[in-house]
This record gives structure tokens, sequence and C-alpha cells, in this order.
């Protein structure tokens, strides 16, 4: 049976907050990375509404949680084996190497039935404890913006990206069907704000994706048609997951998903259309893919000098780069899984058909990939032997380059956890559709070492930090030479006070870039420093806050530093007995420009995840209600209010506000049938 107390609140309150606060970190010191930021808060936030039960999980499943080690994943499958399953979600706290944080995190992902597996997959089935969902979205900003302006035709013609030809809204519409976690329909329609809906430029959504899959029917371990994801090794090759990253947790360092999934994401550009399956034959599973579909690209006479991957299409300009190319992409995946060994084989070709990729010549581009087809082939492994876990990825592409990532992880029962991870990506290597982990924005042309560590070496306290040291042997985009740098962190986290957790949090980082002075251009290092103190307190079940204090400085070495900080509370309230939850947010910010800003880590919608940045000098209001009609049916409304004291205009271009404030109006409505 569902334990409706305590996974009720485990999925409402305080342990929700926790993976979300932790994706939201990402998304500070990864700015770069933010579009799979998005993916894999919204990997988890359907995951959080179809957790795993604890009596049936595979090990498979529980790499899907990316807050879970191989070792705490094993022990939970050893226990669930030992004690012949669970009876209460309260059991986790005597599993070794599963301390509280940890706990708090996956809660949301996890539940406890005892009643079996779940019921065959018939018709009959299907339609008796299938469930749908459907969900509407519309966004707006309440402030004019220059691009829905009016201009004169003289201008426009002239100037044709000054004006959006569409509507100044963002609207979406979900549907999904799901029996158990076994079979799931969807389909989504989506338009971003600015872009076309129903006038003379164009009528309906200007995104659409389908997707149907299968898994766990006799052989065929899934089966995907329409639109879906996919990931393998450690994502040299490909892999539509979110970057594995620097964090405070180890295992985030690791590709831990492997295989397929449905894409039901509004990322308009990491997915595949097309079909994929998987065949379990024992211990060996057998992959094969295939997709074809068009992406938004510059070109002209069947030659690609860029790809646009934004989805954006508001102007002339972006409708004259929509669906200019076509990517055909096929390959497959063999793959053994042991008791202590598992190994990989990827293999994947694309082709751009008539076209060729040629990207207009520049010094930092002399190795990225030119011509009409590549193929990629890489073997992975992961080892594991006690508390050590060895795990990597070597590949090659077509020119004969190749990048090569290990790592080892080891886990003592004192509370210790350490990582040593190496990768090099030699400049020359071209993938595609690699992911891997890395400084920069390509699986290209990068060396390093990662250091990671976790230790809690008494009650109450914690302690994480990690150090990454990493060059790049060739130019780079903004850096004229070959270039390197470093990056720490440290965090502690103390839980001594009831019902309150404080953690103290330093990050530096340092990278070498182009410097313009007034007579020449240099090559020198510029620093980023971080610190943030962060009290979270649970008044009582229904009422929750948390307060930040944050500053960071950017110094370039040949100027003054850049500083800037914020303090924001969050305030939560939700009674069970209720119909209405209410989450609160203000800030107060003041940086010296664009290089020290800051984010605003307030509460979203389901499946909307944005932090907006900031910088001079202002304030930040927000609040989301939501009214439950039903237990299936809610609406979610959210108001957000900045207000700036140093200027008179905010944005640029055709993003341009007249004014001093901003006003920003989103509303969500779900129904569970």
């Amino acid at each position: 049976m569902w334990l409706n107390g305590y996974n009720a609140y485990c999925q409402e309150t305080a342990p929700v907050d926790k993976w979300i606060e932790y994706i939201e970190e990402l998304q500070e010191d990864s700015e770069e990375n933010s579009e799979s930021i998005e993916t894999l808060y919204e990997d988890l936030s359907q995951l959080s509404e179809n957790p795993l039960n604890l009596n049936l999980v595979t090990m498979e499943e529980l790499r899907r949680i990316p807050f879970l080690s191989d070792i705490q994943i094993l022990n939970i499958l050893d226990y669930q084996k030992k004690q012949g399953g669970f009876v209460s979600i309260y059991e986790l706290k005597n599993i070794p190497f599963l301390d509280m944080p940890i706990i708090e995190l996956i809660l949301p992902f996890v539940y406890v039935d005892e009643s079996g597996r779940e019921p065959p997959l018939n018709i009959k089935n299907i339609l008796k404890y299938g469930k749908n969902e459907l969900m509407l979205r519309y966004d707006r900003c309440l402030n004019e913006k220059k691009g829905y302006g009016e201009y004169p035709d003289s201008i426009l013609t002239k100037y044709p990206n000054r004006k959006y030809v569409g509507e100044p809204f963002y609207s979406s519409v979900r549907y999904a069907y799901s029996s158990g976690n076994r079979l799931q329909i969807g389909f989504l329609a989506e338009k971003d704000a600015g872009e076309a809906f129903l006038n003379r430029e164009h009528k309906g959504f200007d995104y659409y994706s389908v997707h149907a899959f299968l898994k766990n029917v006799g052989r065929i371990k899934s089966l995907a048609v329409g639109d879906f994801k996919m990931s393998f090794g450690q994502g040299l090759v490909v892999s539509n997951d979110f970057t594995p990253s620097r964090s405070s947790i180890l295992s985030q360092a690791e590709r831990r998903n492997n295989g397929f999934r449905r894409h039901y994401s509004t990322n308009e550009n990491d997915f595949f259309r097309g079909a994929a399956t998987t065949l379990s034959l024992g211990k060996i599973d057998v992959s094969t893919f295939f997709s074809t579909r068009k992406v938004d690209a510059t070109a002209e006479d069947h030659t690609i000098s860029s790809f646009k991957k934004d989805g954006m299409h508001r102007t002339k300009g972006d409708l004259e780069k929509k669906h200019n190319a076509n990517i055909l992409t096929a390959g497959g995946n063999i793959r053994y899984t042991g008791t202590e060994l598992l190994v990989g084989l990827t293999a994947l070709t694309c082709s751009f058909g008539n076209s060729t990729v040629e990207p207009e010549p520049r010094p930092y581009n002399k190795f990225h990939f030119r011509g009409k087809h590549n193929t990629n082939i890489g073997i992975d492994y992961r080892w594991r032997r006690g508390k050590v876990v060895v795990y990597g990825e070597t590949a090659l592409s077509q020119n004969g380059a190749a990048a090569t990532l290990n790592a080892l992880q080891w886990s003592a029962s004192s509370g210790i956890r350490a990582l040593i991870l190496y990768r090099y990506y030699d400049r020359r290597y071209q993938a595609f559709y690699g992911n891997a982990f890395s400084q920069g924005s390509a699986v290209q042309n990068e060396e390093g070492v990662y250091l990671s560590m976790q230790w809690s070496p008494v009650p109450y306290w914690s302690f994480s930090g990690y150090a990454d040291f990493f060059r790049f042997p060739w130019l780079r985009y903004g850096t004229d030479a070959p270039s390197s740098g470093k990056e720490y962190m440290i965090q502690a986290n103390f839980n001594r006070i009831k019902n309150t957790v404080v953690s103290v949090r330093y990050r530096f980082r340092q990278y070498e870039k182009n410097i313009t002075l007034e007579h020449e251009s240099l090559i020198e290092p510029a620093d980023r420093h971080r610190i943030r103190l962060q009290v979270t307190h649970r008044q009582s079940d229904i009422m929750t806050f948390r307060t930040t204090i944050e500053g960071n400085a950017y110094d370039e070495n040949v100027s003054s530093a850049s500083r800037g900080w914020v303090i924001s509370q969050n305030a939560g309230w939700k009674n069970p007995e209720s119909p209405v939850q209410l989450d609160a947010y203000v800030a107060c910010f003041k940086t010296d420009d664009y290089n020290s800003r800051i984010y605003s880590n307030e509460k979203n919608m389901l499946y909307n995840f944005s932090i907006p940045s900031f910088y001079g000098e202002g304030i930040r209001l927000s609040a989301v209600l939501r009214y439950n009609f039903t237990p299936g049916l809610y609406l979610s409304v959210k108001a957000a209010w900045t207000h700036y004291y140093d200027r008179n205009t905010i944005g640029t271009d055709a993003e341009e506000i007249a004014g001093k404030d901003k006003t920003d109006l989103y509303a969500q409505l779900r129904w569970k049938f």
C-alpha cells in the first residue's frame, strides 16, 4: 500500500525543496549548461510524479536518481533482498552509507508498496489502471518590449529582426498517458513568447512532439517510437542527459543512465525522432536506433555554416534558419552486465544528406567538424569490487582522433567518500552528440584532473569539496591562445539545531581569456569568487523558511574587481487540510556590473525551471499560489516583479523595456484523471 501520510509529506514539502535547491546551485555555476540542467529538472520532476517502488526497484532504475552512488544503490538492493522487502520508508535510515542529507534528497523519488508486482500489461489492465495527465501553461510579461512595437515598413525592410513576428505570450499543452512505468504515450505542443500562433505568419504552435514508449515486456527492455532520448557510456559518443558536473555529490561526475527514454520536454534540440529498441538476452542487451529530423541552421547552396540551437523562431532571421538542415542518425550498442563488471560498445553515424557542414574558418574552430557525415565508436566500462568503483569510456571519431575519460571512486565506512577523474579530449575529436564531463561546451580540446571528497566526521556535521585542474591545448572562442584554469569548492553543513540546516559554501574559479586594454589585447586569468550562507528552517509541517546571504567578486587582474551581493528570503505555507498552497520570495541585490550578477532561487511551477539572473541594484518579489479544486485538478499562478534603482530601461534590443519595473505572470492548470 502507499504510505500516504509520510510519502505525501516527502513529495510535497521539505525533501522536494532539497533536490530543487541542489539543481538551482548547478544552474548558478553552469550557465553554459542551462538547457541540460533544465532537462535534468524535467526528468526529476517526472520521476517525482512517478516514484519507484523500493520493493520492486532495480539497480538500473535507482541509477536514474543522480544523488545515489553505486555503493548506496547496492546497499539498498541488498537490504531489499535480505529483509524480503521494505515495510516502511523509514527503513532507509538503517542502510549503511545513507545519511539523512542523501535520504532527504531521494525521498520524493521512492515509495513502499507491499502489494506485489505490477499487473500484466494487457488491454484490460491498461484501461483499468491507466492514468492520464493534461497540463496547460500560459506565461506573459505585462510590460511591452520593443520587439512588439509598431514600426514603419521602411524600417522593417532595413532591419527585419527589430520586430517579433508573433504574440507576446508563452503557451504549451502537454498530454500524457501511462500504465505503470511500462507504457507511456504523450503529446506536447509549445510556442515561445514572440513566436507566431494565430496570425498571418503562422497558425498553431511552433513546436510539436509525440512519443510512445514501452518497457520490460518479454525480451523487449525498451521500445521507443516518435521522439526519444538516449545515453550510452560516459557520453563521449552520445548523450541527451544532463552533463555531469562539479558538485558536492560524487555521483554527479558519472553518467548514470544507459539506453533509451521518452522525450517529453520543451527542449527543441536535444532529442532524436524515429525508433529505438533494446532487447534483453540474459546478461547482454542489444540496442539499435534510427532517427531523422530537421534542425535549424544557417545554410546556403547545400552548405551549412552554423547550427541554431535555442529553438527560438521570433524574428524573420530566425524563420529563415528554421529546419534548414536534416540529420539522419543510426547506430547501436551492445552491453554486458555482470555482477561486478559492465562493458558496452557504442557505434553511431550521422549524415547531413546532400549538405556539407562547413563553418566559416576561424582560428579557434580549425578542428571543428567539416563534411557530410561522421562516425563515432566508443567502449565504456564499469568495474566494482567492494567499496571501489572504476568507470570510464574511450572513443574514436571518423578522423581517428580519440577521447577518453576514466575515474576511480572509493567509499569508506568511516563516512569518507572520494573520487579522482581524468579526461583527455583530443583537439581533433569530433562527436556531434557528445556530452560528457568537461569545463568546455564540447567533448573536444580539453584535458583535466578532477578530485572530489565527501566527509562526515562527527554527528550533525558534513563536509564536501572538490578541485578541478584543466587546460585547453588549442584556442577557444574568446581565448586566442592555449589556456588553462582551475576550480575549487568547499561546503559545510550543520544540522544540530532541530528542524534547521545551516550551510556555508565557497567556490573559486579561474580561467584564462582575452583581456582588451587600451592599446593591446592580452591573455590573462579571470577570477570568480562566490560565498554563500544559507539557513533552512521548518517551523512546522506547514511553514518552511529559507534565508540566503551571498556575495561574489569577479577580477580580471588588470582592473578593479566587480562585486555583488544578494540577501533573499523564501517562505512556504502548506496546510494538508487546506486546498491552498503559497510560496513567497523577496530579494535585495546590488552588483557592480554583469560580471558580478546574482541569481534568484525562487519557487517555480511543475516542469517550469528558470533561475533569472540580475545585475545592478534592485529588489525582486515573487509569489506562487496553488489551489487544489480536487485531488487531481489544480491551478498554479505565479507573479514576479523586479524593480531597479539604477536604470530607466531593462533589457536590450528587441527585449528592451522602458522603465524601472518588470512584471511577469505565469499560470498552469493540471488535471490528472
